[in-house]
């Protein structure tokens, strides 16, 4: 991966929050607007750069990733106010 491509990326997309990929395990992690993170397994670098690179992240992640990579979902944590 070349050095001047962030790890950790933050959108202006209304349905993407931010993403992290993982060139050693080649993952791809999406944070969603409504909270939730999928893991995507096997993906190439070229991949995440085009995500970057989209004019819409949640267009491409619905045409590009979703129908393509296995994935994981992370359960969603239950948050405590205390009293």
């Amino acid at each position: 991966m070349t050095a001047d491509i962030p790890l950790v990326t933050d959108f202006e997309s209304s349905a993407v929050e931010r993403a992290r990929y993982s060139p050693r395990a080649q993952t791809l992690d999406i944070w969603y607007k409504g909270g939730d993170r999928y893991t995507y397994f096997d993906v190439p670098e070229e991949v995440y750069e085009d995500l970057l690179a989209a004019a819409s992240a949640g267009e491409y992640v619905n045409r590009e990733i979703k129908r393509h990579f296995r994935y994981g979902i992370e359960a969603r944590r239950r948050r405590f106010r205390p009293e």
